[in-house]
């Protein structure tokens, strides 16, 4: 499998992607402090299938970090992203997977610009920030929105530290600067489309999500399937909310399969 890394402007973005395969465009859709980094262990499952093209998102890894910073319009800024990628690369529409802040992304996308996207598979997206999530927010060294405590974090997730320090490099600090930014995102659910706008896309939707998700419960993902009308609700036993990093061959089963069935049109 041949994975080639490049770059184009969009959105006064230079916006780094990497891509495989040929035919049906997939967009695969990081989650905070990702990078397309995360997908590389499904890039030659999904190429079987389709051309796989995976971003770095604004602010993230290889992309511009921008100077300022708005969380009321993040989430529509992401989606116009999404699209000036497509039109970048002279894509009419592509299937948009994201996990986490990268579901988010996609499902606001759908709902914008519903023209440019022919399905969905969402998981890990936040409906309603609990005292649960909180707690597990500050464990992981996170005081508040904007209040990154990288003492207690570098002490109860080193690993994961480590890996934002090697993966956003585009100055000393971007690593820090990133996680004030995106933790402002995390401790709210104002950047997920409202329950009257999700009942509007109408796009066939997978929704994945791990039955053990440590910041949110399985029932969000069962509300989330009961306010979009043509969802599917896929559930893995015993994952949490790194589903996509520990049950690499269930999701990847579950994502080819809904992908195979969309190009025959089964899917709702």
């Amino acid at each position: 499998m041949t994975v080639q890394s490049n770059t184009v402007i969009a959105n006064d973005l230079t916006i780094y992607y990497e891509e495989s395969g040929s035919g049906d465009p997939l967009i695969l859709l990081h989650g905070s402090m990702g990078s397309s980094a995360v997908w590389h262990p499904y890039l030659p499952v999904f190429a079987a299938h389709g051309q796989v093209i995976a971003p770095d998102l604004r602010d993230h890894g290889r992309t511009t970090f921008t100077p300022d910073f708005d969380l009321a319009k993040m989430a529509a800024q992401n989606a116009a992203d999404v699209v000036g990628l497509l039109d970048a690369l002279a894509i009419d529409r592509a299937v948009l997977c994201g996990w986490s802040r990268g579901g988010v992304i996609a499902l606001r996308t759908a709902y914008l610009y519903p023209d440019r996207v022919s399905g969905l598979i969402v998981g890990g997206v936040t409906l309603e920030v609990t005292d649960a999530m909180r707690a597990t927010l500050y464990a992981m060294g996170l005081d508040g929105p904007g209040q990154p405590n990288l003492a207690r974090a570098q002490q109860t997730i080193p690993d994961i530290v480590a890996r934002w320090q090697q993966t956003h490099v585009q100055t000393e600090d971007h690593y820090i600067r990133l996680i004030e930014r995106m933790s402002h995102g995390m401790f709210k659910s104002a950047t997920m489309p409202s329950k009257a706008e999700l009942a509007t896309i109408e796009t066939s939707t997978l929704i994945v999500w791990g039955d053990r998700d440590q910041f949110l419960p399985v029932e969000q993902a069962v509300t989330l399937y009961r306010w979009m009308p043509t969802a599917q609700l896929a559930v893995i036993p015993n994952a949490d909310h790194m589903v996509t990093r520990t049950h690499q061959a269930e999701f990847g089963r579950i994502v080819t399969n809904f992908l195979d069935n969309l190009s025959h049109g089964e899917t709702r």
